[in-house]
């Protein structure tokens, strides 16, 4: 049976009409082991269901529920929480979106209004206040249907009405992965438009809210993700893990993230996420059990101190899982903290106490326990977090808070700023607003800004959000970020210099203005250009406010004596081919000149001459790139034997180099002025997570604290660990080097040693030295040693070299 039904896009198609009645499955109850970010699975028949418990996830709903049966569910789930038996005007918002949506389907065939009823139930899940529901109903009304941000105020009132206007306006915002001509943008490029669009967010949802309906809004269509064709799936996917999961986690609420992430990489990686799942599965009962034991014993020792407590344990989301792997180059079976427990208690003393019965039953690992209680996380996460050993030898983490922490940390900011009410509906006082409007604008700073100078300038002057930046639209969406009190003509120079020089006039939200005009947050500004401008006029020196305009007009300027210029700067790389020993034959060809151009942004040749010969680039800059593009090009094959004995030489050269006395970095706990070396099973870098072990008569040795040898130390010589930590982070490590050693496997072939080499070396990486045999069926196993200084460099040298042809897999010695 069919009937004609009106899509999203306003076409009229025939669609077969499906039972919305309840599946058969969702008649039968069944008892749950909730995964967290990764679906559920079955518990076997005659499991008590009150030992391992649900996570929290927001639920997903099932498939071809019936309106009517999703906004029953709704109203169930608000009155759960809510004081006021009053829903009149949640039936209302129904009402009007249900009419407004009439015909509208979805790609799954399901009538629209089925979408704003499963955001509405996420909101609802949130806890969220009624006009958050009402406006969840109606988000999307005034985008796909006839009625306006007007007549909601007029039905529903003035808050109701900011917040669908604010998700329409969120809704108007591109992230474009590649270009309208198809170009794709660069990697730095993409994390810039990602970052801008983070903070567009933020500075235009001027109700924190705005943002809780659209991550709602996507939550559910990353759900239904599956009836999108595969390249939209692509698209929303990596548009989701790029932006909407690291608003969700600035904001706290894991509840969303976690999903978003799994669901992200669902669509993005499904053969890692289908590859997890499976070997998850494998040893689901096993590792269930294991689960419950842990969880039994927990909770009998509990019980025995006196402290009440609510346990669960559950097994880390797909997505944490798969970027351990990746962070950490290991294998899924190397993933030994794959599960947690969490200790949900009633005060903050109890945390503490419950802490020590803790490590009274496992031993804890060294170096492996945080306290965000007394250090909270940015985004008000708290909670005590360590990690240990069980009974079998296998290690697990556990964390411990209060039941108000377990509520910030799955809820995030809705948790701490929601509109609190009486049971008769009415707000609370304007003085307590004040202060969750005070703690809004905290949190949204707080999350935005990294740097803590800068959060403190902002407290002191009177919380003034945003005031030095403005957030702006081009014509075809993107996001540009300019100082406050900007004028078109410095949007004009942040589109392009030919833009800035060429213009004319400029229109904001479509009305000519000034060119002294200020922008505001969230206009949309078009700048009027023509072949015939004589170019920008001194004066504009003194209206505009970004370094940007100032340095592209004043290089307008110096650009009148372009011709001059252009025969100065040919001169100055020839000069410096001849006093560099360069061949100018070889380096200035075409691709090697269109490369420079393109990086530094010039049209021609003679334009990248020019801003050689006034001082704008150096000669350095372009020649040697060149020469780095022809060796590119041009590589030298050196046989193994030859890559051995340069390694060799390079070795023994560095040792006749005087070397700065390392202080090592290392701070030990309780301990000064002790002899500390690094171990050569494990050898540690900044960024690794370390102990000591105080060795007979040789000082203390330090160690990775996932080195096979602390993991498998005699329960002896345990007592012999001690604390450690690096003295600066891994971004401030002043230049000091590190030995690592990795073990890569092959398949063997020649060249292989010198590709190796060759990615070392385009690295700027020491080697120091570098041994290879290869077994009787092909398998080369080369163990090499070099200095870096910090785990995210080490790991970029191993993506480096995972690229190679016929690598097979990689890992720290």
């Amino acid at each position: 049976m069919t009937e004609e039904k009106r899509t999203e896009d306003g076409q009229v198609e025939k669609v077969q009409k499906k039972s919305l009645e309840k599946s058969p499955a969702r008649e039968e109850e069944k008892t749950k082991i909730v995964y967290e970010g990764g679906g559920s699975l079955d518990a076997r028949p005659g499991q008590a269901d009150d030992v391992v418990i649900d996570d929290g996830r927001i639920e997903a709903m099932k498939e071809y529920l019936s309106p009517e049966e999703l906004y029953q569910d709704l109203i169930a789930r608000v009155r759960r929480y809510h004081p006021s038996d009053d829903i009149s005007m949640i039936e209302k918002a129904y009402q009007v979106a249900a009419k407004a949506h009439e015909g509208q389907v979805r790609k799954s065939g399901e009538p629209y209004i089925i979408h704003p009823l499963c955001v509405a139930i996420i909101l609802a899940d949130l806890e969220l206040d009624k006009e958050t529901i009402e406006a969840g109903l109606l988000h999307d009304v005034v985008e796909d249907t006839i009625m306006t941000v007007d007549e909601i105020s007029e039905e529903f009132g003035p808050d109701v009405a900011l917040l669908v206007d604010g998700v329409t306006k969120l809704q108007q915002i591109n992230f474009r992965s590649v270009k309208e001509n198809g170009e794709v943008r660069t990697p730095d490029q993409q994390e810039m438009q990602a970052e801008n669009l983070r903070k567009m967010f933020l500075a235009m949802a001027k109700d924190i809210r705005v943002i809780m309906i659209k991550l709602a809004d996507r939550l559910h269509n990353m759900r239904t993700l599956k009836y999108q064709p595969p390249e939209k799936q692509q698209r929303i996917a990596r548009e989701t893990m790029e932006i909407y999961a690291p608003i969700a986690q600035r904001l706290g609420i894991s509840k969303i993230k976690v999903e978003l992430d799994d669901l992200s990489l669902k669509y993005l990686e499904p053969e890692v996420y289908y590859d997890l799942v499976d070997k998850i599965a494998i040893r689901r009962s096993e590792r269930e059990a294991y689960i419950r034991q842990i969880v039994e014993e927990v909770g009998e020792h509990m019980k025995n101190a006196g402290i009440k407590a609510r346990l669960d344990g559950r097994v880390k989301h797909f997505f944490s899982i798969y970027k351990k792997m990746k962070n950490q180059h290991k294998t899924l079976d190397q993933i030994y903290d794959l599960f947690a427990v969490r200790i949900i208690v009633d005060t903050v003393k109890d945390c503490y106490a419950a802490l020590g019965v803790i490590h009274e039953m496992y031993k804890p690992i060294p170096g492996r326990f945080k306290d965000y209680i007394a250090m909270p996380k940015a985004n008000m996460y708290q909670s005590l977090h360590t990690t240990v050993i069980g009974s079998s030898g296998q290690p697990f983490e556990i964390q411990i808070r209060t039941v108000e922490m377990h509520k910030a940390a799955e809820y995030g900011i809705a948790a701490h700023w929601k509109y609190k009410e009486a049971s008769d509906g009415k707000k609370v006082e304007a003085q307590e607003e004040e202060k969750l409007a005070w703690l809004r604008q905290i949190l949204e700073w707080q999350r935005d800004m990294s740097d803590n100078k800068e959060f403190m300038n902002l407290l002191k002057s009177d919380l003034d959000l945003f005031s030095d930046t403005v957030y702006c639209f081009t014509p075809t969406g993107d996001v540009k970020t300019l100082p406050a009190g900007s004028t078109p003509i410095d949007f004009a120079y942040s589109v392009h210099t030919a833009v800035g020089n060429r213009m004319i006039g400029a229109r904001v939200n479509d009305k000519l203005v000034n060119i002294d005009y200020e922008i505001q947050n969230g206009d949309r500004v078009e700048i009027l250009t023509s072949q015939n401008s004589k170019g920008p006029s001194r004066d504009w020196l003194n209206l505009v406010k970004s370094t940007q305009a100032k340095s592209k007009i004043n290089q307008w300027f110096r650009n009148e004596f372009k011709e001059e210029n252009i025969v100065k700067g040919k001169e100055m790389l020839l000069a410096y081919c001849k006093a560099k020993g360069l061949s100018a034959n070889d380096l200035l060809k075409p691709p090697y000149m269109e490369a420079q151009m393109k990086k530094y942004g010039f049209k021609d040749w003679d334009s990248l001459l020019a801003a050689v010969g006034h001082g704008g680039l150096k000669e350095g800059q372009i020649l040697n790139r060149m020469q780095e593009l022809y060796d590119r090009d041009h590589p030298k094959v050196l046989s193994n034997e030859e890559v051995l004995a340069n390694v060799a030489e390079n070795a023994q050269a560095r040792q006749m180099l005087p070397r700065a006395k390392s202080k090592n970095g290392i701070v030990v706990k309780g301990i000064h002025d002790v002899a500390v070396r690094f171990s050569k099973c494990c050898s540690p870098v900044p960024g690794d997570e370390i102990i000591g072990f105080v060795t007979r008569g040789r000082g203390i040795s330090i160690h990775r604290t996932d080195c096979v040898n602390i993991l498998n130390l005699p329960e002896p010589e345990r007592a012999r660990l001690i604390d450690a930590e690096w003295e600066a982070s891994q971004e401030e490590t002043d230049g000091e080097k590190y030995v690592a050693e990795i073990v890569i496997y092959a398949n063997n072939r020649s060249g292989l040693l010198a590709d190796i080499s060759r990615a070392l070396t385009e690295k700027n990486i020491d080697i120091l030295s570098m041994n290879t045999r290869t077994s009787k069926q092909g398998l080369a196993t080369l163990a090499a040693s070099f200095e870096v200084g910090s785990r995210d460099e080490l790991n970029r040298v191993i993506d480096k070299i995972r690229t190679i042809e016929s690598v097979i897999d990689i890992e720290r010695s």
